[in-house]
């Protein structure tokens, strides 16, 4: 293999310890024509990236309510979110986000526009979300989920919401309505 392979750079969000081609320590150090501190392999020259993780979700809505889901797990159990997870390899941001509502809600949905998108860098993801309308009061709380509801936007429980991230899509989903008009948005949140 040579670095004229595509296969010799490999990302991966987390810090590896050992060379996934030939075994060997890696190496934290700035490759040559680079300009960051990369995973490296000293003994075959392979580079090991971290990228950002992407959690791609719906703001799902029936009847001018918002569909919340009760998480089931880790961080902020039992706390209320949006549906919204990981995007799986090989899916588009609309498919992965389709996938976390029937997922995590259970919910029939059309999706919409693109909505937000987030930068977190603290903990080096994007987080995006989409419209969504939900196409039939019916839904079930999935594996993650302790409870699916509906929400009145007078009613959401603002104290009980999972992060940031969600508050902040909450927020600009309530301005957008009282302006009439949706419109994309990108934030950076710390």
């Amino acid at each position: 293999m040579t670095e004229k392979d595509a296969s010799f750079y490999f990302p991966a969000p987390v810090h590896q310890k050992y060379c996934t081609q030939c075994g060997s320590p890696l190496t934290q150090m700035c490759p040559p024509m680079d300009n960051r501190v990369r995973d490296c392999c000293t003994h075959c020259g392979a580079v090991h990236y971290r990228n950002p993780l992407i959690v791609v979700g719906t703001v799902p809505v029936y009847e001018d309510k918002i569909l919340l889901c009760k998480r089931a797990i880790e961080p902020r159990y039992g706390k209320w979110t949006l549906p919204a997870g990981f995007m799986e390899m090989g899916e588009s941001t609309v498919q992965g986000a389709q996938r976390e509502t029937s997922e995590e809600a259970g919910a029939v949905i059309e999706m919409g526009s693109l909505f937000t998108v987030m930068d977190v860098p603290g903990v080096s993801q994007v987080h995006i979300y989409y419209l969504a309308k939900v196409l039939s009061p019916e839904f079930n709380p999935g594996e993650e989920s302790l409870e699916v509801r509906l929400f009145a936007l007078d009613d959401i429980p603002w104290s009980e919401i999972s992060f940031t991230t969600v508050e902040s899509t909450l927020h600009y989903y309530l301005d957008c309505k009282k302006k009439g008009v949706f419109e994309t948005s990108r934030f950076t949140l710390d």
